[in-house]
């Protein structure tokens, strides 16, 4: 590969735009040669840019390890499954259920925690282009106070796996099992940090609900779910002693049942 007919600032792009560590190594041997010493620094870069996907290659072959031995036992479709939502004092639980394809396109997948908000709204959008199947599936904070916070983590996994288009035929959950479901399960404990298929269904899950509570305060101005998204923060008890519960609030949570019993 010759590059010495290419300016600085397109071998600068040409570098940024390289998607794999062969087509990264060719450039920067081919910008080791130039004898430009903007071309040998962009070489440096090109080798610590492919170290970066090397490195992120063995880290999602990690991720993606049981997944890989559970369909060489013959589970072709393998879903991931998690929830998100169990601890704000408002708002619905959320669960997510993903068939992901044998081969993905995902870098930087992690827990949706460890992650920003804009890399959560780049993954989940990838996630749903990509996925075999996705079902999201959540329960109301009213069906929270009625059958507990627990029973309703696990009923909306249930939803949420019985709503894939495409039958599982293995499931792994983060840290639980899913009651009443016909498809055998694996639970991992930490599993959207450890597994990429439930750090997926984890992803889509945290969006979801992030814009569902977005939605609600603009249903209910003054409570600023759409920064704290129903968490107990601050702001949050200083709106529910100004203003009370919304209907949305669950009345079985501390802080929001003491102010219905003054």
């Amino acid at each position: 590969m010759d590059v010495s007919g290419e300016s600085l600032a397109a071998l600068r792009s040409r570098v940024s735009r390289a998607k794999t560590d062969a087509s990264l190594e060719r450039l920067a041997d081919a910008l080791s040669a130039d004898p430009r010493s903007g071309a040998r620094a962009l070489a440096q870069s090109a080798r610590r840019r492919r170290e970066q996907l090397l490195r992120e290659g063995r880290r999602q072959a990690l991720l993606f390890a049981l997944r890989r031995r559970l369909q060489s036992e013959g589970a072709l479709h393998v879903a991931g499954v998690d929830e998100v939502g169990v601890g704000p004092l408002a708002g619905p639980v959320v669960a997510c259920a993903v068939v992901l394809p044998e081969h993905v396109d995902l870098p930087g997948i992690d827990d949706s925690k460890r992650l920003t908000a804009r890399a959560r709204l780049r993954l989940s959008a990838a996630i749903r282009e990509q996925a075999l199947a996705v079902s999201v599936a959540a329960v109301s904070s009213r069906e929270v106070d009625r059958i507990n916070v627990y029973r309703a983590s696990l009923v909306a996994m249930g939803r949420a796996v019985r709503g894939l288009r495409v039958a599982p035929d293995h499931v792994l959950v983060d840290a639980r099992t899913i009651p009443e479901l016909d498809v055998p399960q694996t639970a991992i404990v930490g599993g959207d940090g450890r597994d990429g298929s439930i750090a997926a269904a984890s992803l889509v899950a945290k969006v979801h609900r992030d814009d569902w509570m977005t939605r609600l305060a603009e249903r209910y101005p003054g409570y600023g779910f759409e920064r704290h998204k129903g968490y107990g923060t601050r702001e949050h008890l200083a709106a529910l002693e100004r203003l009370g519960p919304t209907p949305d609030h669950r009345r079985s949570f501390g802080p929001v049942g003491q102010l219905d019993l003054r």
